[in-house]
C-alpha cells in the first residue's frame, strides 16, 4: 500500500516507434527541500507522455519545507509495472545536493548509470554535532576525483554557482536539467517547452540560458573536475585554545536537573546526592547554557582565551 507521501503518475502508451527498447528506462532524482526535485521528476514525466510512453513517477517529500530529504523515481517506457527504481539499476541518477547524491549511489547502475551532480554543498545542522572552536561537520569528505576513480560516468558541475552567475540561484535545477537532456533521447525543443511551462513567466528567459549552460557543459565538459567547497576554517580558528572550568556551589544547588537536560554536550549529571557534577570537563564547549538557565545560580563558567598574537 502507498504511503500518503507518495504519488504515482501513469500514461499509458499508444504507439511505439520502430525499433525502440521494449526496457524501462530508470532516473532517480535526489535533493534537498526547496531545490526543484518535483519540477525536475514531473517535467520528465510530461516528457514522457508527450510521447506515449508509459511513465510512472513515485515521490516522497515528507520534510521537504524542513529542507528535509526529497528524492523522486521516474521509470518510463513501453511497459513499467513498478514506480519504485531497484537498487543497482538507475539509468541516472541526478542530484541537486552532492552528499545526497553520494547517498544514493547505490542505486545507480555501476556499469553504465551515468550520474550527474550538483557540486553545490548544504551540510545539515545535525552534521555539525561537534560544537568546539575548529572542529569540522560530519559532512562526506569524497571529492569529485575520487568517485570518478571508481565511477568514470559522471557529470559533476557547479550548477548552483552557473544559475548564480545568470543572475537566479534557483535555476540550478535547469542547468541539471540541460545536462540530464543529453543522457536521454528527447528533442531539445520539447525540454526547453516544458521548462518554459513550469517556471514563472517572468523566469523563462534565465531558466532558458541556464538549460542551454548545463547541457553545453554535459557535451563539452571542462578538462579539470570542479572543486567543492573545502575552504578550511580561519586559522585564528584552527589554533585557538580555550580553557573552560564549571564553577558548581553544591549548597546552592536543589537538585532541578534543568542544566542536565538543557546540556547540549550531555556532560552534566546528577549524583547520589542530587546536586549536579560535570562527568567529561573536556566536552565542555563554555556555551554558558547551564550558567544562564540555573535558577539557583549555583553555577558558573571560567573561561580564558590567549590573546591573538
Amino acid at each position: 500500500m502507498n504511503s500518503p507521501l507518495q504519488s504515482t503518475v501513469v500514461a499509458e502508451r499508444r504507439h511505439s516507434a520502430p525499433g525502440e527498447s521494449t526496457a524501462a528506462t530508470n532516473v532517480l532524482v535526489v535533493g534537498v527541500g526547496g531545490q526543484g526535485v518535483i519540477m525536475i521528476s514531473k517535467v520528465i514525466a510530461l516528457l514522457c507522455q508527450q510521447h506515449w510512453l508509459q511513465v510512472k513517477q513515485s515521490e516522497v517529500h515528507g520534510m521537504a519545507k524542513r529542507g528535509g530529504v526529497v528524492f523522486s523515481h521516474v521509470r518510463f517506457g513501453e511497459q513499467v509495472y513498478s514506480p519504485t527504481i531497484p537498487a543497482g539499476e538507475a539509468d541516472v541518477v541526478l542530484a541537486l545536493e552532492w552528499a545526497e547524491g553520494l547517498r544514493w549511489l547505490k542505486y545507480l547502475n555501476p556499469e553504465t548509470g551515468t550520474f550527474i551532480v550538483d557540486t553545490q554543498q548544504i551540510v545539515p545542522p545535525f552534521a555539525c554535532r561537534n560544537r568546539k572552536p575548529g572542529g569540522l561537520p560530519g559532512y562526506d569528505q569524497l571529492t569529485v576525483d575520487q568517485i570518478r576513480t571508481r565511477l568514470p560516468g559522471i557529470l559533476a558541475l557547479d550548477a548552483s554557482g552557473a544559475a548564480t552567475e545568470l543572475g537566479n540561484p534557483k535555476a540550478a535545477n535547469t542547468v541539471l536539467l540541460g545536462a540530464l537532456s543529453t543522457a536521454l533521447e528527447f528533442p531539445v525543443e520539447g525540454w526547453q517547452e516544458l521548462i518554459a511551462g513550469a517556471v514563472p513567466a517572468r523566469t523563462v528567459e534565465i531558466n532558458r540560458q541556464a538549460f542551454n549552460m548545463g547541457r553545453e557543459w554535459a557535451l563539452h565538459p571542462p578538462t579539470e573536475a570542479p572543486r567543492l567547497d573545502k575552504s578550511p576554517p580561519p586559522a585564528s580558528v584552527q589554533t585557538l585554545e580555550r580553557s573552560v572550568h564549571l564553577e558548581i556551589t553544591d549548597a546552592w544547588c536543589k537538585g532541578c536537573d534543568i542544566c542536565v537536560k538543557t546540556c547540549p554536550e550531555r556532560c552534566l549529571v546528577l549524583n547520589a546526592h542530587q546536586v549536579v557534577e560535570i562527568t567529561d570537563p573536556g566536552a565542555c564547549t563554555g556555551c554558558r547554557m547551564c550558567e544562564w538557565l540555573c535558577p539557583d545560580f549555583a553555577i558558573r563558567l571560567h573561561s580564558s582565551i590567549p590573546e591573538p598574537e
